[in-house]
């Protein structure tokens, strides 16, 4: 990972504790969503977004997000080097194979120039 790219998914990985730790769960999942997007090509990264997306819908008791993150995890372990489906945000409303749009406020730290 660009050492660029690195540092902000720590940043949101950070924030995302934070929310968690303040049992904001909507803003730590969305923070948790970019930190997916930023992670995703990392093997750790992309385990450890899931991990903690897992995390939050257990402090939910959200069921749906419980499995679907569950399903995610061996994937994210597996597959994190060989294909991921860019700009996608790792949650269980969307397709894990499904390709999405990078937000503007990531890209940037996601070139490598």
């Amino acid at each position: 990972m660009h050492p660029r790219q690195r540092r902000a998914f720590q940043y949101t990985m950070n924030q995302a504790r934070n929310a968690y730790q303040a049992e904001q769960w909507s803003e730590a999942f969305a923070l948790l969503e970019q930190a997916h997007i930023l992670g995703q090509r990392s093997t750790r990264a992309h385990t450890l977004s899931h991990w903690w997306m897992f995390k939050v819908a257990w402090r939910q008791r959200d069921w749906h997000e419980i499995r679907g993150q569950w399903l995610r995890l061996p994937a994210a372990l597996l597959m994190s080097r060989l294909w991921v489906p860019e700009g996608n945000t790792g949650g269980a409303n969307v397709s894990p194979l499904k390709p999405m749009p990078i937000p503007a406020s990531l890209k940037m730290h996601m070139e490598t120039r």
